[in-house]
């Protein structure tokens, strides 16, 4: 089949850019991967670059606080220095456990720029959870807010955390920090040193870390601007310029791979405000956007079904909304459709990538999306490869199905002290391991159809069955557990637990949901809990025949 209109119009306008006298000069890396050559490489010049050219641009807008990029950067050179003086050193890793706010944003850029790892708390984990990744990671510091601070607290860890009270602005909330600051030199840094650490559910149950350099967070950040500058020359071209200056409302967690660098770290590279949610409300949604003129939003699928579905939406003038994309989790197909019709004026757009590639990978949008809405796209050119993966790790055909693998300079260079991990995700030629199942069509569109790694994908959040069963089976009444995921039209995909009592026991689902309250964040408890009165049914090998319980129970 020949490309697509808009495909043909975006290969053009993608080869004007980065061909002599373009925007971009592209380079490749000493593994052959394409990189930008004359953008910043690190962090800390990236912001330090960019903070300059937006300078009088509102960045962070929150009910109590508007701040400009400029102020950012200066908020954060000086947060910076007081890391220093905290005795951070480079290549320490400082951990952020907060909600959405400024002290987030400024804490993330303080980090960075003393040459520190970022290393970005889920800040919806419990006890339990907070603990494997702390003794994991063994930060020197931990920059929390109270409720994530009490949290940590409970898990008996005995790293230093600073507690800062989020709900001020954000120079109140970082004045011991500011204050501590000393004049002296940042760190020099380079682009191949530990930038960040994010946190990956597994298929065999605790959380990974992953670790990026700055090369590989800088180059995720340009393979999304690059296609935004490639879709606004589309729109130039045809005349019809965007109509009003870019602004997001930031409703997806920052401490996540979408909220970190599509979303964050993007709207430096594009000049775009930030107006952040501390948790998601359709109703605060949808006066936001008309308040604050939001041009773009990107959530989970559930979230922009909710904003299709409210009552009040017609009490809105949503007219500046001009891109609703979808990250973290599959939209369904019919949801393509219903957001065409509910918001005409916007078109859809989806991303697939993983922690473990900063986010990239492929992009499908606009009519490419409406006509093919079950693919996720093409892979994000000119940095990204797909290979779709055989026996033996041999590169399929087109129309082939195997395991989807991704490969670019914004790969993670590995896993946090896990090297059995890190050779088991990253194939021999450098490919990052998707665990998906898919193939290519003849015009390179990627289609997912199952998943190899035991994954829940729960509105955006990857649940690990492996990690739930085990904090069933720490309960003294569960003698089998199974979990897995099942189909849910708001979610995406639940947690479903099939459940065989110890004999003698009596335990119900309400003790159960007690005992796990604690134990398990909040969506990682299993929606619906079925008790079967006798033992689970088992595969010749002797594990439980999980394939079964699904078949059965699912519906």
């Amino acid at each position: 089949m020949p490309l697509s209109d808009l495909d043909r119009k975006y290969d053009a306008v993608l080869a004007a850019i980065t061909g002599p006298g373009g925007q971009l000069i592209l380079e490749e890396d000493d593994r052959g991967r394409t990189i930008v050559g004359n953008f910043p490489a690190t962090l800390p010049l990236f912001f330090k670059t960019f903070c300059m050219l937006s300078a009088e641009v509102e960045a962070v807008i929150t009910a109590n606080q508007r701040l400009t990029f400029a102020q950012l950067d200066q908020l954060s050179d000086r947060a910076a220095l007081g890391l220093l003086a905290r005795g951070i050193k480079k290549g320490d890793r400082v951990g952020i456990a907060m909600r959405n706010c400024p002290a987030w944003v400024l804490s993330y850029m303080a980090i960075l720029k003393a040459g520190a790892v970022a290393t970005l708390l889920n800040g919806w984990w419990q006890a339990d959870e907070l603990r494997h990744a702390l003794d994991m990671t063994s930060p020197t510091l931990v920059l929390a807010d109270a409720s994530r601070a009490k949290r940590i607290a409970a898990t008996g860890w005995t790293g230093k955390v600073e507690t800062l009270a989020i709900e001020s602005p954000a120079q109140e909330a970082m004045h011991s920090l500011l204050d501590a600051a000393e004049d002296g030199a940042l760190p020099e840094i380079e682009p191949d040193d530990d930038a960040t650490i994010l946190f990956t559910s597994g298929s065999t149950g605790e959380a990974k870390g992953a670790v990026s350099t700055h090369r590989a967070v800088t180059t995720g950040v340009y393979a999304y601007a690059t296609s935004l500058m490639v879709l606004k020359g589309i729109l130039e071209s045809e005349g019809r310029p965007p109509a009003n200056p870019p602004k997001t409302l930031v409703v997806v967690p920052l401490f996540h791979v979408t909220g970190e660098v599509p979303v964050l770290l993007n709207s430096f590279v594009i000049s775009r405000g930030m107006v952040l949610m501390a948790k998601w409300d359709a109703s605060e949604a949808l006066r936001l956007i008309e308040k604050e003129k939001i041009t773009y939003f990107v959530g989970v699928p559930t979230m922009s079904l909710e904003l299709m579905n409210h009552p009040d939406r017609g009490n809105y003038d949503l007219s500046t909304l001009t891109d609703i994309a979808a990250g973290g989790a599959p939209r369904p197909v019919a949801h393509v459709d219903r957001l065409q019709k509910s918001f005409p004026g916007a078109q859809p757009a989806l991303g697939y990538g993983l922690t473990e590639t900063n986010a990239v990978g492929c992009g499908n949008f606009w009519d490419n999306y409406a006509a093919k809405p079950a693919s996720t796209g093409r892979a994000q050119k000119p940095y990204v490869e797909i290979a779709i993966l055989g026996e033996g790790g041999r590169h399929l055909e087109s129309g082939e199905r195997g395991e989807i693998a991704i490969r670019s300079a914004a790969n993670i260079r590995g896993y946090w002290k896990n090297e059995a991990a890190t050779a088991a995700a990253v194939t021999a030629d450098g490919f990052i391991r998707t665990g998906d199942i898919g193939y290519l069509d003849e015009d390179g569109y990627l289609f997912i159809v199952d998943r190899k790694k035991d994954i829940i994908i729960r509105g955006g959040e990857n649940i690990s069955a492996a990690e739930v069963e085990a904090a069933l089976y720490s309960c003294e009444g569960i003698a089998e557990a199974a979990v897995f995921g099942t189909s849910d039209e708001r979610l995406g995909e639940v947690p479903v637990a099939v459940l065989h009592r110890r004999e003698g026991s009596s335990i119900s689902e309400e003790d159960l949901r007690g005992f796990l309250d604690g134990r398990l964040a909040a969506y990682k408890i299993p929606d619906k809990m079925i008790f079967s009165d006798g033992p689970l049914p088992r595969l010749g090998t002797g594990k439980i025949d999980r394939v079964a319980l699904k078949q059965r129970y699912a519906g």
